[in-house]
C-alpha cells in the first residue's frame, strides 16, 4: 500500500495534526475509550477522527469501531467537516457524521476552542450477527461527550441561569452564584455559545456495510431491498412481505432492481455520447485484457495507437471475451436509434452501459453497486467502491500496481469533480 500512499490514493486529504494541545486532547480522547494514548508528534485525521498513524501505533485498525457497528468519533477541530471518511464498516456514516456537523455547527465551533468533542453513533444493535440486526437499524443518535466537561458544565450553568430567572430569591444564594461564576470561566456566555448540540439523532438510510463479504442495503416506501451472497446468516429468513432479497450473483435480477426502482440512468444517446463513457469502459476493458494475458506488460506509456495496434492484433482474444465487441455494438445501435435496447442483452453486459441516475438520493451506492459487476473498471472501483479496489490492487502485481496508479494520477486525480461530473454526471458529495 506504500505506492498508494505516497500518490495520495489511499488516506488522501487527511488532516495534520500537530499541535500538542490537540493531540493531547485526542489523547483524553483515546483514554476515555479505554486505549492508550499514543506518544505520536503528529498524525493525520479523517472526518471522525479516525487516523492510520494512531491504528498502526495501536497495532488496531478498528480502534474506532471496535464491533464495526456504534462507531465511534473523535471532533478536535470544526475543519473535521470537509475530510473523507477512510475507514469505516457503513457507507452512510460519512453523510451521518457530516449532518451532525452540519446540523450543530455552532455548538461544535463553541466547544472545540476548549475541548475535544467524542462519543459513538449508537444505534439498536450492539453487535451484527445476522442479517436481521442490520434492518433493525432505524435511526442513529450521536453519543456526544467533552474530555473536560464542558458539555455537562454547560448544562448545569443552564439550569442555574433559569432558577435565577424563575425564583425571586434566587440571587440572594451566593453558593449558587459563586458556582455559576466558576462555569461561566469554563464556558462562557451561554446565550451567546451554543455548547450543546442541538440535534443529534438522525436517519439511518440506505446503506452499504462490510458485514457478512458485503451487503447492500436499499430502502424504499413499500419495500426493503436486501442484496449479498444468499449464504450470509438471516439472508431470506424473516418479513417476506417487507424485505426482498436478491443474491449479488443474479445480475439479472439485480439489473431489474435497480431499472425498475428507478435508480439508473439507461444507455441513451442525449448522455453516452457527450460522457464518453462507452469509450471509458472499451479503455479499461482492453487494459485488463493485456494485463490477464502479459502480467508484466507495463501499460503506463501505452498510447492510444499503441492499444489500437494490440486489439487489431489480438482479435480472437477480444472475441472470446465478448466485452469490448458488446460495446462496439451498443455505440452503434445509440448512434442509429439514440437509446440500446436491453431486453436481449446478456446481464453482465447491461451494466457496462449503465450508470446511476445523478439526481437519485442512492446515486453513490448505486454506482458502487454497478462496479461490482464491472470489476475491469478499476477507475469506478475507485471512486465509489474503495474497499472493492484496495483488495484487488491486493491481488495485483507490482507492475499493474504501477499502471494503476499511474492512470488514476493522469486521470481521476487531475481534477476529481470534473471527472465524475463528466463521466458520472455527479456534481458533488458530501
Amino acid at each position: 500500500m506504500d505506492l498508494l500512499r505516497d500518490n495520495e490514493l489511499i488516506y488522501g486529504r487527511l488532516l495534520r495534526i500537530e499541535e500538542p494541545h490537540l493531540i493531547e486532547r485526542y489523547n483524553k480522547a483515546l483514554k476515555a475509550f479505554g486505549l492508550r494514548p499514543v506518544k505520536l508528534e503528529a498524525f493525520h485525521i479523517d472526518r471522525t477522527g479516525f487516523s492510520p498513524q494512531v491504528a498502526e501505533e495501536l497495532g488496531n485498525y478498528n480502534y474506532l469501531d471496535p464491533n464495526e457497528v456504534n462507531r465511534r468519533f473523535i471532533i478536535l477541530t470544526p475543519a473535521q467537516i470537509d475530510l473523507p471518511v477512510v475507514h469505516t464498516a457503513f457507507s452512510n456514516t460519512s453523510q451521518l457524521v457530516y449532518e451532525f456537523f452540519s446540523k450543530n455547527s455552532r455548538a461544535i465551533d463553541a466547544l472545540t476552542i476548549k475541548d475535544v468533542i467524542y462519543g459513538e453513533i449508537e444505534d439498536s444493535v450492539q453487535k451484527v450477527e445476522d442479517v436481521e440486526d442490520l434492518l433493525s437499524i432505524n435511526q442513529v443518535e450521536f453519543k456526544v461527550l467533552s474530555a473536560e466537561d464542558v458539555l455537562g458544565k454547560a448544562a448545569e450553568l443552564g439550569k442555574l441561569v433559569d432558577r435565577l430567572k424563575q425564583e425571586p430569591e434566587a440571587w440572594r444564594d451566593n453558593a449558587m452564584l459563586e458556582r455559576m461564576v466558576e462555569l461561566a470561566k469554563v464556558c462562557g456566555d451561554i446565550r451567546e455559545n451554543a455548547l450543546v448540540p442541538d440535534q443529534v439523532i438522525f436517519r439511518h438510510n440506505t446503506f452499504w456495510t462490510s458485514h457478512f463479504g458485503g451487503l447492500y442495503v436499499f430502502i424504499d416506501p413499500d419495500m426493503i431491498t436486501v442484496i449479498g451472497d444468499p449464504t450470509a446468516p438471516g439472508f431470506r429468513r424473516s418479513r417476506p412481505w417487507q424485505v426482498s432479497y436478491l443474491s449479488i450473483r443474479d445480475a439479472d435480477r439485480v439489473f431489474r432492481f435497480l431499472a425498475s426502482s428507478g435508480r439508473l440512468e439507461l444507455p441513451r444517446a442525449s448522455w453516452l455520447e457527450t460522457s464518453g463513457y462507452l469509450e471509458h469502459r472499451a479503455e479499461m476493458i482492453i487494459r485488463g485484457l493485456i494485463h490477464a494475458t502479459d502480467p508484466q506488460r507495463d501499460l503506463v506509456s501505452a498510447d492510444k495507437v499503441w492499444l489500437q495496434a494490440w486489439i487489431h492484433n489480438n482479435a480472437t482474444l477480444i472475441n472470446r471475451d465478448g466485452n469490448f465487441p458488446f460495446l462496439n455494438m451498443a455505440k452503434r445501435e445509440v448512434a442509429q436509434l439514440g437509446h440500446l435496447r436491453l431486453e436481449d442483452v446478456f446481464p453482465l453486459h447491461r451494466f457496462l452501459v449503465v450508470r446511476a441516475k445523478p439526481d437519485h438520493p442512492d446515486a453513490w451506492l448505486t454506482n458502487r453497486l454497478i462496479s461490482d459487476f464491472v470489476p475491469s473498471d478499476f477507475i469506478s472501483r475507485y471512486i465509489f467502491n474503495k474497499q472493492g479496489f484496495y483488495k484487488d490492487y491486493e491481488s495485483a502485481n507490482a507492475v499493474w500496481r504501477e499502471d494503476v496508479v499511474e492512470i488514476l494520477k493522469t486521470s481521476y486525480l487531475k481534477d476529481k469533480e470534473a471527472f465524475r461530473e463528466h463521466l458520472y454526471g455527479l456534481v458533488d458529495k458530501h
